[in-house]
């Protein structure tokens, strides 16, 4: 069952999947870790006529089991499962 945004807490290790919906097909890409840090973050978006030109996307750093530190943009294509 995936989590929810406001349960992320540093330290669980999860299983993230993202999506990138082709034409024809879709994308997929896995990856597995520890959750360092999840948060929400500001970046230059001048199409996205938000305050300031700013949009906030969420963030999720995971570090995988060789130490590797990933930076994960969130979106609505994107599920963060809990492993045991």
């Amino acid at each position: 069952m995936p989590i929810e945004t406001r349960s992320i807490r540093p330290g669980t290790r999860v299983r993230v999947t993202q999506q990138m919906p082709q034409v024809a097909k879709v994308w997929t890409s896995e990856i597995e870790g520890t959750i360092v840090r999840f948060r929400q973050s500001k970046t230059g978006a001048w199409f996205a006529h938000a305050q300031d030109d700013q949009l906030w996307l969420d963030r999720l750093e995971v570090r995988l089991d060789d130490g590797e530190l990933v930076i994960l943009n969130l979106d609505h294509y994107s599920v963060i499962e809990p492993l045991a």
